[in-house]
Formats: structure tokens, C-alpha cells, sequence
């Protein structure tokens, strides 16, 4: 039993972490994204490949809409979280709003605010939970290319 709870634990382990702090304004977007593709750069070192420029784009779009939110409707600093695992990328905004988001309907009629039904299209699973001092947004996003990564 105790082997079983080890190796379940060390799998939870991220191989690569970082996290970046971000103030309120609106060079905050544009530097999370370059953070992400900076971090998804070192990932060769540690799988086995690395990740395709498709999933590349579609993490920093991730990145983006979830600090966009953060920056937008929440006061103070956010602080982005990506924790790369063997097969995925592991993506967490932290802000300081207690109030937990809210997807909307689809609805192509709307112009903006579409960001958080773009994450939970392109993403595995997308929670929203409570920590110290507001919440935090984890998203899960696949690094393996899919057959519509490849374009037509």
C-alpha cells in the first residue's frame, strides 16, 4: 500500500515549474505569453519531445484569456502558475476575487468576453477553487498534437 500512495505522489510531480508575478496592467498579457512560450521552450529537457508550435499557440492563448480576466476584473496582482507534467500543461492564474467565473452561454451575436468559453473548448478541464487570498483558475491543456494540430 505504501509503495501504491509513493508512486502516485511522485507522479503528481510536475518535471518543470514556474510561476510569474504580474501587476494590473496591460503589458501583464503580453508578458505572460512570452513567459509560456519561454517555459514550453525548456520542455525538451524534460520529455522526451517537445511541444509543437500548435500546442504552443494554444497555451499562450490559454495564458492570455486567464490573465486577461484576472487583470480586468479583479484588484491587485495576479500570478501565473505552469506546471508541465509528461503529457500536459498544467496552467494556473491566481487573483484576488473570491467570486469564481462565470462561463456564458454561447452566443456568436456578443462581441468580447468569449475568453473563458475559448478555455473550456481548448482545454481538458478547466476549476476554479478557492485559495488565501482569492482564487485560483486551473486549466489542464493536452501537449499531444491532435490530427487537427496538423491543418488540413
Amino acid at each position: 500500500m505504501t509503495d501504491t500512495i509513493t508512486a502516485e505522489r511522485a507522479a503528481r510531480e510536475p518535471l518543470l515549474s514556474a510561476s510569474a508575478e504580474f501587476d494590473g496592467d496591460g503589458g501583464a498579457i503580453g508578458t505572460a505569453r512570452a513567459f509560456t512560450a519561454d517555459f514550453l521552450a525548456a520542455a525538451p529537457s524534460h520529455r522526451r519531445e517537445p511541444v509543437t508550435e500548435d500546442r504552443v499557440d494554444l497555451a499562450k492563448l490559454v495564458v492570455s484569456e486567464l490573465v486577461t480576466n484576472a487583470v480586468l476584473h479583479t484588484a491587485g496582482p495576479c500570478r501565473l502558475l505552469l506546471e508541465l507534467r509528461r503529457g500536459t500543461l498544467e496552467i494556473s492564474v491566481f487573483d484576488r476575487a473570491v467570486a469564481a467565473l462565470v462561463p456564458r452561454g454561447h452566443d456568436p451575436r456578443r462581441v468580447g468576453q468569449h475568453g473563458l468559453e475559448i478555455v473550456v473548448a481548448v482545454c481538458e478541464s478547466v476549476t476554479v477553487e478557492p485559495a488565501p487570498d482569492g482564487k485560483r483558475v486551473r486549466a489542464l491543456l493536452s501537449l499531444q498534437p491532435t490530427e487537427t494540430d496538423a491543418g488540413p
